[in-house]
């Protein structure tokens, strides 16, 4: 009798890519959290190299398909709020289709 490991196990069944599926969602969330600190650090070092210049920011807060935007600027809080439109289409998407599959 062989002694098999439940992953093993469960890539070998036919049909079976909720694992392979999830297994791709966290290698992209992580992907997704290094190129977020190399884009802070690269920012961090242009500004320091190169002196003076305005900084401007803005972020979005999903509750559920619900943004609340905020920025420093008018520019931040339209680049945020069209951020904002597009997460809440993907969100609207991703529960149609979970409702279908």
């Amino acid at each position: 009798m062989e002694v098999k490991s439940i992953a093993t196990d469960l890539k070998s069944r036919e049909g079976n890519n909720l694992m392979m599926r999830g297994e791709t969602l966290v290698l992209g969330g992580i992907v997704l959290i290094f190129v977020g600190f190399l884009l802070v650090f690269l920012g961090t070092l242009i500004s320091a190299l190169g002196g003076e210049g305005d900084v401007e920011g803005g972020g979005v807060i999903m509750i559920g398909p619900i943004p609340i935007v905020f920025g420093t600027s008018r520019g931040a809080v339209t680049i945020a709020s069209i951020l904002a439109l597009l997460l809440m289409v993907l969100w609207i998407i991703g529960t149609l289709l979970a409702r279908r599959g």
